[in-house]
């Protein structure tokens, strides 16, 4: 009995000065997109910091869903915007390495929105989340091409800006 005392008078004085915490990973938001814009930024964004930006919304079909479907994010025009990239290209990669390059101008233009939820739901892996590409695809029939499919990455992890 004084030994099984002992041990718990060690362990409370080692909680005591220690103190007791949680990871720091517990609290801490999970990145869920990389931007990079050559060697001057390099941005892990969380959800959190996607919902700070002005936030857009739109009511579209996709040839991946069934019906129509309300997405809401960050139009990429926005995103771009924020850090200061206005021409070039960037690079949209996915959580499988499927990239696709676009022109900053195009993008600016067609509204592409980097979705975040679906029809007021954060949107799963196996929903094509955490993060889509999107278009109004309803409202422009210049928006229902190959081109523009291939532009609608799914699970997008990283943005790329290119010259």
């Amino acid at each position: 009995m004084g030994r099984i005392l002992s041990i718990l008078t060690v362990v409370c004085a080692c909680l005591a000065i220690g103190g007791v915490r949680a990871p720091a990973s517990a609290h801490e938001p999970e990145p869920l997109l990389t931007f990079v814009n050559g060697s001057a930024v390099h941005v892990e964004l969380d959800l959190e910091d996607l919902e700070d930006l002005p936030v857009g919304q739109f009511t579209t079909t996709t040839i991946w869903t069934d019906g129509p479907q309300t997405y809401e994010g960050v139009f990429l025009h926005d995103l771009l915007a924020y850090f200061n990239v206005t021409e070039g290209e960037i690079r949209v990669t996915a959580v499988n390495d499927y990239s696709v390059s676009m022109p900053v101008t195009e993008l600016r233009d067609q509204e592409a929105l980097l979705a975040f939820k679906r029809n007021g739901k954060i949107m799963s892996m196996r929903q094509k989340g955490p993060l889509w590409i999107v278009y109004p695809y309803d409202n422009n029939t210049n928006l229902q091409n190959e081109i523009v499919y291939s532009r609608s990455v799914w699970q997008v992890v990283r943005l790329d800006v290119l010259g």
